[in-house]
């Protein structure tokens, strides 16, 4: 089985990105099938008091 990984280069969303994660979707194509990899969600925490009007 020859598989091999075509993922997009990882764009940062801010100028210094928090962590070395990539959010783009990789596909992975086998043969015949494609598998479309989605990243999780990614939660980023602030600390400091929650202002609500």
């Amino acid at each position: 089985m020859s598989c091999y990984s075509q993922c997009v280069p990882c764009r940062p969303c801010g100028p210094t990105p928090l962590a070395s994660s990539c959010n783009e979707p990789c596909v992975r194509q086998c043969q015949n099938s494609n598998i479309v990899i989605e990243p999780s969600p990614v939660v980023v925490t602030l600390p400091g008091p929650i202002l609500s009007s």
